[in-house]
């Protein structure tokens, strides 16, 4: 199974950066772009699990205490590493230590039940689009400029999710396996 663990995104928020992606997309087509309904920020990666591991990972979720809940805000465009080569298109946010506190403990309650460790450190970001030749052509350079300081919405979140990613033809499918409101909820 592949797995990640997400937080969802409200549909305002979600209409607003579906519209920004709908402007951009047809500038410039070596870009990949997140479908509207596939929006998420990815809190940890888990990749390929077998499917006997996937009780003990609820579990390990389950115990993880959450800090709930959390003021976050959706605004800004950037790129993943940089500008120069952009691999990833990005909608930024603007949130609590304690999203990147929970990043952490999601990580490491993940990794006592054989999910990998994470390399990187945690950056809050929705991704849009993703490039594997690290271009962008001057037409969507030129439209990101003009919506570098757009700003797509606010939510309290209150609840992360285990989340399944099957690959089809027609571009990645979700579903949530189960969700978590953070030991402080229950």
């Amino acid at each position: 199974m592949r797995l990640f663990v997400a937080l969802g995104i409200p549909e305002d928020i979600r209409a607003a950066i579906a519209a920004l992606i709908c402007e951009l997309k047809p500038l410039d087509d070596s870009w990949k772009w997140t479908r509207a309904e596939n929006l998420h920020v990815t809190l940890k990666f888990l990749g390929e699990i077998p499917s006997d591991k996937l009780e003990g990972l609820k579990e390990a979720l389950r115990r993880v205490d959450s800090g709930w809940p959390m003021a976050v805000k959706f605004g800004g465009l950037g790129f993943f590493p940089d500008g120069r080569k952009p691999r990833v298109l990005w909608v930024g946010m603007e949130a609590p230590l304690s999203l990147r506190t929970l990043a952490r403990a999601i990580g490491e309650a993940v990794a006592k039940v054989g999910a990998p460790q994470e390399e990187r450190e945690f950056t809050p970001h929705l991704t849009l689009a993703r490039n594997k030749d690290g271009r962008v052509s001057e037409r969507l350079r030129s439209a990101l400029a003009k919506h570098s300081s757009s700003q797509f919405g606010e939510m309290n979140a209150s609840a992360f999710h285990l989340m399944e990613s099957k690959l089809k033809s027609t571009g990645a499918e979700y579903t949530t396996l189960e969700s978590f409101p953070g030991a402080r909820e229950r």
